[in-house]
């Protein structure tokens, strides 16, 4: 099996994290401060995440920015 990259883990873990509170891809791009598109396009891994919006997107799943590399190995 191919090792998935470091974007789609990214965005594995993104969603995980989103359904775990309950909100859709446009309500967290909307507590985010960025756009719903953007926000898709990172739970698909095309996106390449710059650290500031890794640390808006933690903002508005309350959780560190950390937590979004937990299931990282």
């Amino acid at each position: 099996m191919a090792t998935r990259s470091v974007k789609s883990r990214f965005g594995i873990r993104l969603r995980q994290l989103r359904d775990e509170r309950g909100y859709s891809q446009e309500e967290l791009a909307e507590r985010a401060g960025l756009h719903r598109n953007y926000v898709g396009g990172v739970e698909r891994g095309e996106r390449n995440v710059a650290l500031e919006n890794i640390v808006k997107l933690a903002k508005a799943l309350s959780v560190r920015p950390g937590d979004l590399f937990a299931d990282f190995s």
